[in-house]
Protein backbone atom coordinates (compact mmCIF):
# COMPACT_ATOMS: atom_id res chain seq x y z
CA UNK A 1 0.00 0.00 0.00
CA UNK A 2 1.50 3.37 -1.27
CA UNK A 3 1.96 6.28 1.24
CA UNK A 4 -1.22 8.02 -0.14
CA UNK A 5 -3.71 5.01 0.17
CA UNK A 6 -2.69 4.28 3.22
CA UNK A 7 -3.45 8.03 4.40
CA UNK A 8 -6.64 7.78 3.47
CA UNK A 9 -7.63 4.78 4.90
CA UNK A 10 -6.41 6.26 8.66
CA UNK A 11 -8.27 9.34 7.39
CA UNK A 12 -11.69 7.31 6.58
CA UNK A 13 -11.48 6.15 10.36
CA UNK A 14 -10.43 9.41 11.96
CA UNK A 15 -13.31 11.42 10.30
CA UNK A 16 -16.02 9.06 11.05
CA UNK A 17 -14.65 9.28 14.97
CA UNK A 18 -14.93 12.74 14.23
CA UNK A 19 -18.26 12.45 13.31
CA UNK A 20 -19.85 10.44 15.99
CA UNK A 21 -18.17 12.93 18.75
CA UNK A 22 -18.88 16.40 16.77
CA UNK A 23 -22.54 16.80 14.77
CA UNK A 24 -23.17 18.92 12.05
CA UNK A 25 -25.02 20.85 13.63
CA UNK A 26 -23.09 21.71 16.60
CA UNK A 27 -20.52 22.63 13.82
CA UNK A 28 -23.11 24.75 11.91
CA UNK A 29 -23.25 27.00 14.83
CA UNK A 30 -19.41 27.92 14.81
CA UNK A 31 -18.93 31.42 15.30
CA UNK A 32 -17.02 31.63 11.87
CA UNK A 33 -19.39 29.21 10.24
CA UNK A 34 -21.20 32.49 8.61
CA UNK A 35 -18.57 34.70 7.79
CA UNK A 36 -18.31 35.80 4.70
CA UNK A 37 -15.21 33.87 2.60
CA UNK A 38 -12.32 35.40 1.64
CA UNK A 39 -11.76 34.23 -2.37
CA UNK A 40 -7.72 32.63 -2.78
CA UNK A 41 -9.30 32.28 -6.84
CA UNK A 42 -10.19 35.82 -7.12
CA UNK A 43 -6.66 36.76 -4.77
CA UNK A 44 -4.52 34.78 -7.33
CA UNK A 45 -5.84 36.17 -10.45
CA UNK A 46 -5.15 40.36 -9.02
CA UNK A 47 -1.84 39.16 -8.00
CA UNK A 48 1.47 39.50 -10.23
CA UNK A 49 3.21 36.87 -7.77
CA UNK A 50 0.80 34.47 -6.42
CA UNK A 51 2.53 32.56 -3.67
CA UNK A 52 0.49 30.27 -1.58
CA UNK A 53 2.85 30.12 1.49
CA UNK A 54 2.25 26.93 4.21
CA UNK A 55 2.34 26.44 7.03
CA UNK A 56 3.73 22.57 7.74
CA UNK A 57 5.56 21.12 10.50
CA UNK A 58 6.41 17.73 9.08
CA UNK A 59 5.88 15.16 6.38
CA UNK A 60 5.66 11.62 5.66
CA UNK A 61 9.02 11.89 3.59
CA UNK A 62 10.61 14.62 5.40
CA UNK A 63 9.32 14.12 9.07
CA UNK A 64 10.41 16.74 11.11
CA UNK A 65 10.62 19.90 8.89
CA UNK A 66 10.14 23.04 11.75
CA UNK A 67 8.44 22.53 15.11
CA UNK A 68 9.43 25.64 16.62
CA UNK A 69 7.14 28.42 15.04
CA UNK A 70 3.63 29.21 16.09
CA UNK A 71 1.02 28.76 13.85
CA UNK A 72 0.45 32.95 14.76
CA UNK A 73 3.49 33.81 14.09
CA UNK A 74 3.94 31.87 10.65
CA UNK A 75 0.29 33.42 9.48
CA UNK A 76 1.29 36.85 9.97
CA UNK A 77 4.74 36.55 8.24
CA UNK A 78 3.41 35.55 5.41
CA UNK A 79 0.43 38.39 5.32
CA UNK A 80 2.67 40.55 5.87
CA UNK A 81 5.42 39.16 3.16
CA UNK A 82 2.78 39.97 0.88
CA UNK A 83 1.70 36.18 -0.03
CA UNK A 84 -2.06 35.70 -1.97
CA UNK A 85 -3.13 33.02 0.65
CA UNK A 86 -1.96 30.91 3.35
CA UNK A 87 -2.64 27.15 3.44
CA UNK A 88 -2.53 25.18 6.61
CA UNK A 89 -2.00 21.61 6.88
CA UNK A 90 -4.77 19.97 9.34
CA UNK A 91 -3.70 16.42 9.25
CA UNK A 92 -2.62 15.24 12.28
CA UNK A 93 -1.17 11.93 11.96
CA UNK A 94 1.33 12.33 9.69
CA UNK A 95 1.52 16.24 9.23
CA UNK A 96 1.57 17.32 12.93
CA UNK A 97 -1.52 19.69 11.91
CA UNK A 98 -4.92 20.50 13.34
CA UNK A 99 -8.21 22.39 13.20
CA UNK A 100 -7.03 23.83 15.96
CA UNK A 101 -4.36 25.53 13.52
CA UNK A 102 -7.07 26.95 10.89
CA UNK A 103 -8.83 28.75 13.56
CA UNK A 104 -5.87 30.78 14.84
CA UNK A 105 -4.30 31.63 11.58
CA UNK A 106 -7.81 32.90 10.80
CA UNK A 107 -7.50 34.87 13.71
CA UNK A 108 -3.96 35.96 13.31
CA UNK A 109 -3.92 37.21 9.39
CA UNK A 110 -6.60 38.69 6.63
CA UNK A 111 -4.75 36.17 4.06
CA UNK A 112 -7.73 33.64 2.19
CA UNK A 113 -6.90 30.20 4.00
CA UNK A 114 -6.77 26.64 1.99
CA UNK A 115 -7.41 23.97 4.17
CA UNK A 116 -5.11 21.57 3.09
CA UNK A 117 -6.55 18.15 3.79
CA UNK A 118 -7.54 14.91 2.43
CA UNK A 119 -10.74 15.53 2.30
CA UNK A 120 -12.81 12.30 1.86
CA UNK A 121 -16.33 12.92 3.30
CA UNK A 122 -18.29 16.35 2.99
CA UNK A 123 -18.24 16.34 6.58
CA UNK A 124 -14.49 17.36 6.48
CA UNK A 125 -15.68 20.60 4.20
CA UNK A 126 -18.58 21.86 6.74
CA UNK A 127 -15.41 21.57 9.55
CA UNK A 128 -13.21 24.15 7.49
CA UNK A 129 -15.95 26.64 6.71
CA UNK A 130 -16.64 26.22 10.46
CA UNK A 131 -13.14 26.80 11.61
CA UNK A 132 -12.03 29.83 9.76
CA UNK A 133 -11.18 28.58 6.41
CA UNK A 134 -11.93 30.10 2.76
CA UNK A 135 -10.82 27.03 0.15
CA UNK A 136 -10.55 23.47 0.44
CA UNK A 137 -8.15 20.95 -1.60
CA UNK A 138 -9.37 18.12 -3.83
CA UNK A 139 -6.76 15.13 -4.52
CA UNK A 140 -7.99 14.09 -7.93
CA UNK A 141 -5.89 10.71 -7.29
CA UNK A 142 -8.06 9.84 -3.90
CA UNK A 143 -11.57 10.60 -5.77
CA UNK A 144 -13.69 9.43 -8.18
CA UNK A 145 -15.42 11.42 -11.03
CA UNK A 146 -18.95 11.18 -8.85
CA UNK A 147 -17.02 12.52 -5.72
CA UNK A 148 -14.95 15.32 -7.05
CA UNK A 149 -18.25 16.52 -8.51
CA UNK A 150 -20.69 16.51 -5.42
CA UNK A 151 -17.31 17.46 -2.79
CA UNK A 152 -16.99 20.80 -5.32
CA UNK A 153 -20.64 21.53 -5.42
CA UNK A 154 -20.74 20.80 -1.79
CA UNK A 155 -18.07 23.36 -1.22
CA UNK A 156 -19.49 26.40 -3.25
CA UNK A 157 -22.90 25.93 -1.53
CA UNK A 158 -20.96 27.03 1.75
CA UNK A 159 -18.99 29.32 -0.13
CA UNK A 160 -16.00 27.95 -0.52
CA UNK A 161 -13.21 28.21 -3.15
CA UNK A 162 -12.18 24.68 -4.54
CA UNK A 163 -9.00 23.60 -5.13
CA UNK A 164 -8.22 20.65 -7.08
CA UNK A 165 -4.93 18.91 -7.27
CA UNK A 166 -3.98 16.48 -10.46
CA UNK A 167 -0.83 15.09 -11.14
CA UNK A 168 -1.28 13.91 -14.86
CA UNK A 169 -3.82 14.18 -17.76
CA UNK A 170 -5.85 11.17 -16.48
CA UNK A 171 -6.82 13.05 -13.41
CA UNK A 172 -7.30 16.43 -15.32
CA UNK A 173 -9.62 14.97 -17.36
CA UNK A 174 -12.18 13.73 -14.42
CA UNK A 175 -11.93 16.70 -13.32
CA UNK A 176 -13.49 20.10 -15.30
CA UNK A 177 -15.98 20.96 -13.53
CA UNK A 178 -17.77 24.45 -12.85
CA UNK A 179 -17.48 24.07 -9.36
CA UNK A 180 -13.88 23.95 -9.60
CA UNK A 181 -12.17 27.43 -9.13
CA UNK A 182 -8.23 26.17 -9.05
CA UNK A 183 -6.66 23.23 -10.61
CA UNK A 184 -3.15 22.65 -8.69
CA UNK A 185 -0.85 20.58 -11.02
CA UNK A 186 1.55 18.66 -8.30
CA UNK A 187 5.18 18.24 -9.57
CA UNK A 188 5.58 15.40 -7.27
CA UNK A 189 5.10 11.47 -8.94
CA UNK A 190 3.32 9.86 -6.47
CA UNK A 191 4.54 6.39 -7.17
CA UNK A 192 8.46 7.52 -6.72
CA UNK A 193 8.32 11.07 -5.21
CA UNK A 194 10.84 11.83 -7.76
CA UNK A 195 9.39 15.96 -8.48
CA UNK A 196 9.84 17.43 -12.20
CA UNK A 197 8.58 20.85 -12.81
CA UNK A 198 8.40 19.28 -16.69
CA UNK A 199 4.15 18.11 -15.43
CA UNK A 200 3.22 21.68 -14.71
CA UNK A 201 5.35 22.70 -18.41
CA UNK A 202 3.21 19.27 -19.59
CA UNK A 203 -0.35 19.84 -18.00
CA UNK A 204 -0.26 23.78 -18.50
CA UNK A 205 -1.81 23.59 -22.22
CA UNK A 206 -4.78 21.20 -21.41
CA UNK A 207 -5.99 22.94 -18.43
CA UNK A 208 -8.79 25.58 -19.89
CA UNK A 209 -7.96 29.33 -19.10
CA UNK A 210 -11.34 30.00 -17.11
CA UNK A 211 -9.62 27.71 -14.04
CA UNK A 212 -6.78 29.61 -11.91
CA UNK A 213 -3.78 27.89 -12.85
CA UNK A 214 -1.03 27.08 -9.88
CA UNK A 215 1.82 24.79 -9.41
CA UNK A 216 2.61 22.51 -6.70
CA UNK A 217 5.94 20.51 -5.28
CA UNK A 218 9.61 21.58 -6.00
CA UNK A 219 8.71 25.27 -6.21
CA UNK A 220 11.97 26.53 -4.24
CA UNK A 221 13.26 28.67 -6.16
CA UNK A 222 12.52 31.89 -8.02
CA UNK A 223 13.65 30.55 -10.99
CA UNK A 224 11.75 27.80 -11.12
CA UNK A 225 8.17 30.34 -10.58
CA UNK A 226 9.82 32.74 -13.42
CA UNK A 227 10.09 29.52 -15.65
CA UNK A 228 6.22 28.58 -15.05
CA UNK A 229 4.90 32.03 -15.25
CA UNK A 230 4.62 31.85 -19.12
CA UNK A 231 3.16 28.49 -18.93
CA UNK A 232 0.03 30.30 -17.35
CA UNK A 233 0.37 29.48 -13.51
CA UNK A 234 -0.80 32.11 -11.34
CA UNK A 235 -0.16 30.66 -8.25
CA UNK A 236 2.75 28.92 -6.84
CA UNK A 237 1.90 26.41 -3.33
CA UNK A 238 5.10 26.69 -1.07
CA UNK A 239 5.53 25.01 2.43
CA UNK A 240 9.15 23.45 3.03
CA UNK A 241 11.29 25.89 1.32
CA UNK A 242 10.18 28.54 4.05
CA UNK A 243 9.20 26.25 6.77
CA UNK A 244 12.47 24.67 6.90
CA UNK A 245 14.29 28.03 7.84
CA UNK A 246 14.87 30.22 11.12
CA UNK A 247 12.14 32.40 10.32
CA UNK A 248 9.58 31.73 7.76
CA UNK A 249 7.78 35.27 7.33
CA UNK A 250 11.13 36.90 6.33
CA UNK A 251 12.21 34.20 3.84
CA UNK A 252 8.72 34.39 2.01
CA UNK A 253 9.51 38.23 2.13
CA UNK A 254 12.79 37.85 0.85
CA UNK A 255 11.27 35.23 -1.60
CA UNK A 256 8.39 37.52 -2.70
CA UNK A 257 10.68 40.91 -2.87
CA UNK A 258 12.88 39.29 -5.20
CA UNK A 259 10.37 37.81 -7.48
CA UNK A 260 8.81 41.29 -7.65
CA UNK A 261 12.40 42.71 -9.05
Amino acid sequence: MNILLRIVADKRQEVDLRKSLIPVSQLERSVLFNRKTLSLALSLRSSAIGIIAEHKRRSPSKNIINQNFTVCEVAKGYENAGASGLSVLTDAKYFGGSLDDLIVARACCNLPILRKEFIIDTYQITEAKAHGADAILLIAAILTPKEIQHFSTFAKQLGLDVLLEIHNAQELDKSLLPSIDIIGVNNRDLNTFTVSLETSKTLSSLIPEEFVKISESGISSIDAVKTLQPFGYKGFLIGEHFMKTDNAGQSAKAFINQLKK
